[in-house]
């Protein structure tokens, strides 16, 4: 199952300008999306630069695997 992983710009300048701790990592599978502040890829993966076609959440940037990924232990939900 591929998995992207992308930090959101729009977190770290609230938790920043808000003094809040919000968790600025996207994981997106096919299941849905997972928040967190901490992820391990344990198989191959890369990292994509594509500004003419971004992510339908906007993203340009992210990463891609189709390895385990393990989320932090304080991941809401």
């Amino acid at each position: 199952m591929l998995t992207r992983i992308h930090v959101n710009q729009h977190v770290i300048r609230r938790n920043k300008r808000e003094g809040r701790d919000d968790p600025p990592l996207t994981v997106k599978t096919s299941r849905g999306n997972t928040y967190c502040r901490e992820v391990a890829l344990l198989g191959p993966s890369r990292v994509v630069y594509s500004p003419c076609r971004p992510l339908s959440c906007g993203a340009r940037v992210w990463i891609e695997t189709d390895g385990p990924v393990v989320l932090d232990p304080h991941a809401p939900g």
